[in-house]
């Protein structure tokens, strides 16, 4: 049986992970790993994953579920067929026997452990082992977090992928700086990503039994899964357990440009117990008090230590910090952006990277649609364009509609109203030129502008809204997309550039050629309803919108 090759994915709060290959077999294996903590597991891991589809069986499981596989793609237009039973989906991982399904032909796993953590705050250790067969049928816990976001999955069987999503710590689990308080806390602001290198090492001992190529591993993320990735390529911990990196819109200028400095961190902690009202020497206190007290008691240590230190917020105005990595000094030895270069980590690792369009800039529209519906940039007539342009852009109004309409000659003059620029565009373009001007592993960027014509003039290129795309399975949401021929030919573009990439490290396709991006050419691919490369393509309505950014 030869090796798929294998991606891992970290989407928002989710990470997950992909092992490649290039297996011959149409059947697909996918499985998702679980952190779990002391208490009932109910602190651990990440939110889940987005499935994807890899087409690859697992090694034991190949010969008893070969046929009923081919049986069950044939008949997948007839609808979603599963099978389970005795003696089917069954593999080995190094803690044991784990049985799945086949969904459509997909070799499906879920809730498979990966390493177990026995204390909050404290790094996890191999999983023990079980006797018998343990079912995978099931999602694991996942990690209590604040808010969560809905990642279409699907059953997609596009380019045999096996697709490994993978759920740990997050906010105040994965990230309180406790190190000045016990060597056994050294790692604590980071033990969310070390959940990750966990699961990678997982990856390494175990999917080879999967159908996935332990030497073929990328690594993908959206949002805060984005910034993940860049926390990876940033550590000499994750060195040579994963191979390439994608980034989808995934850096704010103050979480994945930089990370937390640890003197932020420990001012974070330093908050935090004074508002539980522990000391020092009764810091055991913390692994038993509610997660609630906990979270609300953090939570405002965190704005509190963003306004002392006039960090600004990573979304929205002001002054405020969110969880995420610290940097250490030896986790992670610097920020993902140098002041002249990126992290010596990532040197090797390729990186594909981009952002959307309008990002955040339509959440006013999309979150009242029952009214923007009726007024928008499509009922507006040309003086009520020119007036919402003019309140926006003040006596730049003309300056910047000729520089976007430069940058993208398909689209209007109020489409202007809504380009994303410092929150994430800017951010992403100084990673991927420091990435670049480092001189190692390649970089590709691309922007995704695509806009959807359900509720015209409402759905735009938003945050996330790339993912069914990349995933192939528009369908799964097609309120948001509406389907068609466009939405089609985006979504076979944008997934099999990402499979090919996954593959070799470069995404170019037969039909479309993608050159690297360099500082001074700035190739970047554009999905939308015209494909193109285009270079350096919107640096002065950049330089525009956000005249003293530098990157």
């Amino acid at each position: 049986m030869r090796k798929q090759w294998m991606r891992i994915m970290l989407a928002g709060a989710v990470a997950a992970a992909l092992a490649s290959g290039c297996g011959s077999r149409t059947d697909t294996a996918a499985t998702q790993a679980s952190s779990a903590e002391a208490d009932a597991g109910t602190e651990s891991g990440q939110t889940e994953g987005a499935e994807s589809s890899q087409q690859a069986a697992p090694a034991e499981a190949e010969e008893n579920s070969a046929g009923q596989a081919e049986e069950q793609q044939s008949s997948a237009a007839d609808g979603p067929t599963v099978e389970a039973g005795p003696d089917i989906a069954v593999t080995d991982t190094q803690s044991g026997k784990v049985q799945g399904y086949i969904s459509n032909g997909i070799y499906t796993y879920h809730g498979i452990p990966y390493a177990q953590a026995d204390e909050r705050f404290t790094e996890a250790h191999e999983v023990d082992p079980w006797e018998g067969v343990r079912m995978a049928f099931d999602y694991g816990p996942i990690s209590p977090q604040e808010t969560a976001g809905a990642i279409p999955g699907g059953d997609s069987r596009k380019g045999d992928v096996v697709v490994v999503s993978v759920n740990h710590r997050l906010n105040v689990l994965g990230h309180l700086n406790l190190s000045q308080y016990g060597e056994q806390y050294k790692n604590s602001g980071n033990v969310g990503i070390t959940d990750i290198i966990d699961a990678l090492q997982w990856v390494q001992d175990n999917i080879e039994n999967f159908g996935g190529d332990p030497d073929n591993v990328t690594v993908f993320g959206e949002s805060g899964g984005g910034a993940k990735v860049l926390a990876l390529m940033t550590s000499p911990y994750a060195s040579g357990l994963f191979h390439k990196g994608i980034v989808e819109s995934g850096a704010t200028e103050t979480m994945g440009v930089i990370f937390m400095t640890e003197e932020a961190g420990e001012r974070v902690t330093e908050l935090t117990l004074e508002k539980l009202g522990i000391t020092p020497d009764r810091i055991d206190e913390l692994q038993t008090i509610s997660y609630e007290e906990l979270t609300a008691a953090s939570n405002e240590a965190l704005i509190q230590t963003g306004e002392e230190m006039q960090i600004p917020a990573a979304l929205g105005e002001g002054y405020s910090l969110s969880w995420e990595p610290v940097v250490d000094g030896d986790f992670l030895p610097t920020d993902p952006v140098t002041e002249d270069s990126f992290a010596e980590a990532g040197r090797d690792i390729p990186l594909l990277i981009g952002s959307n369009l309008n990002e955040w800039e339509t959440v006013e529209l999309m979150s009242n649609q029952a009214e923007t519906q009726y007024d928008n940039k499509t009922t507006w007539t040309e003086e009520e364009t020119r007036q919402h342009l003019e309140k926006k852009c003040g006596d730049q109004t003309d300056a910047v509609v000729d520089a976007f309409l430069a940058a993208y000659p398909h689209r209007t003059a109020a489409d202007a109203l809504y380009v994303d620029s410092t929150v994430i565009r800017l951010p992403m373009l100084k990673i991927m030129s420091h990435k670049a001007d480092q001189g190692g592993a390649p970089v590709y960027a691309y922007m995704f502008n695509w806009e959807s014509p359900v509720l015209p003039g409402t759905i735009m290129a938003f945050h996330t809204s790339e993912i069914p795309f990349v995933f192939n399975n528009i369908d799964k949401a097609v309120m948001q997309i509406g389907g068609g021929e466009d939405a089609r030919r985006i979504e076979n573009a944008m997934s099999q550039a990402w499979i090919n990439f996954a593959r070799t490290g470069d995404p170019s396709t037969e039909e479309m050629e993608w050159p690297a991006y360099t500082r001074e050419g700035g190739a970047t691919m554009i999905f939308d309803t015209i494909q193109e490369v285009v270079y350096n393509h919107d640096k002065e309505l950049m330089s525009l919108l956000a005249p003293d950014y530098n990157y």
